[in-house]
């Protein structure tokens, strides 16, 4: 079993975020964070053995069943 996890966007993700997602969650939060307000969370939970890390916006980083790294914004996320 592999237990999720939370940190701030802007921060370095934890350790157990895999590193060949680091590059597009700095890419994310490069795009979308701004300065107004709270800096939005990450939460990191794990979908058949694949990392899926979710920003608070409904941008979502994770792999496909190939291990290429997808990035996504949920459809179903109504606070984005």
């Amino acid at each position: 079993m592999q237990m999720g996890t939370r940190w701030t966007a802007g921060a370095q993700p934890p350790a157990s975020v895999p590193e060949d997602l680091w590059g597009p969650i700095a890419h994310v939060e490069a795009l979308s964070v701004g300065t107004a307000g709270p800096a939005p969370r990450w939460t990191l939970t794990w979908l058949e053995g694949r990392p899926v890390a979710e920003l608070d916006t409904g941008v979502i980083v994770t792999k496909d069943r190939t291990g290429a790294v997808v990035v996504q914004h949920d459809p179903d996320d109504t606070f984005a």
